[in-house]
């Protein structure tokens, strides 16, 4: 049976999903967290950009032991989408510098647990178009970014999605997830 691959980004009202550090965390409250530990609990595997892990990886090796975050992120394993690193990475992590598509459908058959996209907005956008992201979960935050980029580009065709779950919070958050309509 084929892993399931979902994916989150934190989401303004008007698209943009670059740099939530900027603007999410005064809406980010327990319920956030909550559904962000759901999502993060059955991962066994991350894909993730370069940009994002090169962040990651100078930051949160060397983070407080007793964040949650923390001891959730430095064990994973860790698959790299990248076209300029190469070799041994370290903090448990693979080069991936192949098409990034047939590598998750290929790593959906292997194995057992979920495998996350932790982003960046990039790296969702082509795999959730692709449709090898099976989930696609959206925490829009009230409020409007006055820029950044967008999840849903003029580059992306027609999508349709369909609705899986979705719920609002104390915070004003609406915790969406979607899926591609088949």
């Amino acid at each position: 049976m084929p892993r399931t691959t979902k994916a989150h980004l934190f989401y303004s009202v008007n698209g943009v999903a670059e740099s939530p550090n900027l603007w999410q965390f005064d809406a980010f409250g327990p319920e956030e967290g909550e559904a962000m530990g759901r999502t993060i609990s059955g991962g066994t595997d991350v894909i993730i950009g370069r940009k994002l892990w090169q962040e990651w990886s100078q930051y949160w090796p060397a983070a407080d032991a007793a964040d949650p975050f923390a001891q959730w992120i430095n064990p994973i394993r860790k698959h790299v989408l990248t076209k300029t690193l190469s070799g041994e990475l370290g903090w448990n992590s693979t080069v991936v510098d192949s098409d990034a598509a047939a590598y998750v459908a290929k790593l959906k058959e292997q194995g057992s647990g979920d495998i996350l996209v932790a982003g960046g907005v990039e790296t969702v956008r082509s795999l959730f178009v692709a449709g090898v992201v099976d989930e696609l979960m959206l925490t829009v935050h009230p409020v409007a970014a006055p820029e950044g980029r967008r999840l849903f580009d003029e580059t992306v065709p027609l999508t349709r999605l369909r609705l899986v779950e979705g719920r609002t919070t104390s915070a004003g958050n609406a915790l969406l997830t979607y899926a591609l309509r088949g």
